[in-house]
């Protein structure tokens, strides 16, 4: 399956990464930083001092007051965008890890399109995590995306660890997973240490949050490959669903208590309806 179709890429163009907090990153790109740059906005005076550019004196002032002061500008800047896929067994449950990858390869798109760089981690873990610059590095981005596999166990907090550990600016850091782990609190709890901004993806399949199954049967973890006998009566899947649900909600209250976005994706939403929707108002896209 095509990961993003040529339509769905032409739209993304007009979006860019959103951030709620000023920048500091490294190349010339289009997000407001913490430095003055040269940019068209204004955004302060300071005092004269020799070997600055005279061509930016407000000589306006100086007529009228007798200072000589020099205008500063908003300087833009690069946002670095760390995705952070899950890629562990449980991603193998219906569509989720192909929705993950779809979720990646759209933010990825629209930041290399704006200039910003794209660094892809997975977990459970890979040694390199490639970086992307520039609108060219797109299909190679997609191409890497598209050779992801789901095997393994969920190592969210080994995978926040190392990612907390590596160089480089804040920027914008991108959970991509289900959250199917003991660790989610936890390692949810971790990520705002880095700085710059979270966003919290969470991919789920329609089935386990309410499932069709029923009957005596034998259920087997994708991960550790413990087995579970089990008769799902009415009853048991109701209460099964209640507990679903107050866990997504404290999966998005957590989110929220540690100054992260948070946005829910079933494998069965259109994507580009959730981009213009929810990940506006989430603070992923403007």
């Amino acid at each position: 399956m095509t990961l993003l179709d040529a339509g769905f890429l032409a739209r993304l163009e007009a979006l860019q990464l959103g951030t709620r907090r000023r920048l500091a990153g490294h190349f010339a790109g289009e997000h407001r930083s913490v430095r003055h740059g040269s940019s068209i906005d204004f955004a302060d005076y300071r005092q004269y001092n020799p070997g600055d550019d005279f061509r930016r004196i407000d000589y306006f002032l100086y007529a009228r007051l007798g200072i000589l002061n020099v205008k500063l500008f908003e300087a833009e800047e690069d946002l670095h965008l760390r995705l952070l896929v899950d890629t562990s067994a449980s991603m193998a449950t219906g569509d989720k890890l192909h929705c993950a990858r779809r979720v990646a390869a759209a933010l990825g798109f629209v930041a290399l399109t704006r200039r910003d760089p794209v660094s892809v981690h997975t977990f459970p873990l890979e040694r390199a995590a490639p970086r992307f610059a520039g609108r060219g590095a797109v299909a190679a981005m997609f191409a890497h995306l598209e050779r992801l596999e789901a095997a393994g166990d969920t190592p969210f907090a080994a995978a926040v660890a190392s990612l907390l550990a590596r160089p480089g600016p804040a920027g914008l850091t991108v959970v991509i997973s289900d959250l199917l782990t003991p660790e989610w609190d936890a390692a949810l709890g971790r990520l705002p240490s880095r700085g710059g901004d979270v966003v919290v993806v969470q991919v789920l399949d329609p089935e386990e949050l309410r499932p069709s199954m029923a009957g005596d049967l034998e259920l087997v973890d994708r991960e550790s490959g413990s087995r579970v006998a089990v008769s799902l009566a009415a009853d048991t899947v109701a209460q099964y669903e209640r507990l679903a649900a107050d866990w997504v909600e404290r999966v998005a209250a957590r989110c929220r208590q540690v100054g992260a976005g948070y946005v829910r994706l079933l494998t069965t939403d259109d994507l580009e309806s959730s981009l213009l929707g929810a990940w506006r108002t989430a603070g992923v896209l403007r």
